[in-house]
């Protein structure tokens, strides 16, 4: 019986959301200029309200604005370092850290399943010892620029799914022989927590806690 814990990263293992903090990092870090077109991100949530782009583009439209069009990830690496340091020092559910550690000690296999740019994820993951990152990726060109370009699709909702589908087939975990367990914040998660031989809604939002009721999921508290 292989045993496979499935962790969303965003509200779940961090307290807040990081592709914002992410981005303005990067922007304090590297260009501080780039801030001149912070006017121009409200566009981008007015058309994504209105439905004229998706999630993925209102994501990959940010990143032009604030990260540019095409930075060497050489040169993006180590300022990606330090924000997961940050990360892992300021905005971490300690409790979520903990039962990382008890999944871990349990012979679990940790994956890590999140809608965040594996361009960052992957040093978060790194550090908290996950053996496989499953996040949203980006397109790096041959010369290893960073595009402003979604290869797939952006990893949210039950996009998530189809991705752990194809870890398990990778890997060739037989899903009949595997015990899943699943945590995550909030109700976008769904299929992920269906999946799930044991969902957990972690300090879930309250349409993620009334579902965890009716499912009979169980629910904690990780502040």
């Amino acid at each position: 019986m292989q045993k496979i814990s499935l962790y969303d990263m965003d509200r779940t293992i961090t307290v807040r959301g990081t592709y914002t903090p992410f981005l303005f990092h990067m922007v304090f870090a590297r260009a501080p200029w780039r801030l001149i077109f912070l006017p121009l991100l409200p566009f981008g949530f007015i058309a994504y309200g209105l439905k004229l782009i998706s999630r993925g583009q209102l994501k990959t439209f940010n990143q032009r604005m604030l990260l540019g069009s095409s930075p060497k990830l050489s040169a993006l690496q180590p300022h990606i370092e330090r924000f997961a340091d940050r990360v892992l020092r300021s905005n971490r559910h300690r409790k979520a850290i903990d039962q990382i550690e008890v999944d871990r000690a349990d012979g679990r296999k940790l994956v890590l399943v999140t809608a965040s740019y594996e361009l960052y994820a992957e040093a978060i993951a790194r550090r908290l010892g996950f053996d496989h990152l499953i996040g949203t990726l980006l397109e790096v060109d041959p010369q290893g620029r960073v595009l402003p370009a979604i290869i797939g699709e952006n990893c949210y909702d039950d996009a998530k799914i189809g991705r752990i589908e194809a870890l398990f087939a990778k890997q060739g975990w037989q899903r009949a022989d595997s015990h899943v367990r699943a945590y995550s914040d909030h109700v976008s998660d769904q299929a992920m927590l269906e999946f799930a031989d044991e969902a957990i809604a972690t300090t879930p939002t309250p349409l993620l806690r009334h579902m965890a009721k009716q499912r009979g999921w169980q629910i904690v508290d990780w502040r």
